[in-house]
């Protein structure tokens, strides 16, 4: 009689770059499955920690407030065009020869040079909202 395979048997059908693709899918997998955990852990220690309520800025005045608006202002536009004008360059280091991420590289350094204007007009902006408050 024959006797029947013992262990796994290979039949050379599939292909190395397989058995690849899902160690890289179950790695993948364990880093996201631990990446949450941590997040899921802090996220649970911080909502114990103080019950007390804390204040973080007050502001004295109504100029006091319209400089705050104005630096937050400033932050928030300076850094999204920084994000797209690293968008923009990275496309253009990746496009290669590609006339159409080119032209998407091109697009995102123009919204980064528009976001820079507006970040360098917000203090005019401010300025022209005292004129109206009376501050």
């Amino acid at each position: 009689m024959c006797a029947a395979p013992q262990g796994p048997v290979s039949d050379n059908t599939t292909p190395p770059t397989s058995e690849k693709r899902g160690d890289r899918r179950r790695s993948i997998r364990r880093v996201l499955l631990v990446t949450e955990l941590a997040a899921l852990a802090l996220l649970a220690s911080g909502a114990t920690a103080h019950a007390d309520t804390v204040v973080f800025a007050i502001a004295g005045s109504v100029d006091e407030v319209l400089t705050n608006i104005r630096n937050w202002l400033m932050g928030i536009l300076a850094g999204l065009a920084t994000v797209f004008l690293t968008i923009g360059g990275v496309r253009r280091v990746f496009g290669g020869g590609d006339p159409g991420e080119q032209e998407k590289s091109k697009e995102a350094f123009k919204a980064a040079g528009i976001g820079y204007a507006l970040a360098a007009l917000a203090p005019l902006v401010v300025t022209v909202l005292k004129g109206i408050v009376g501050a």
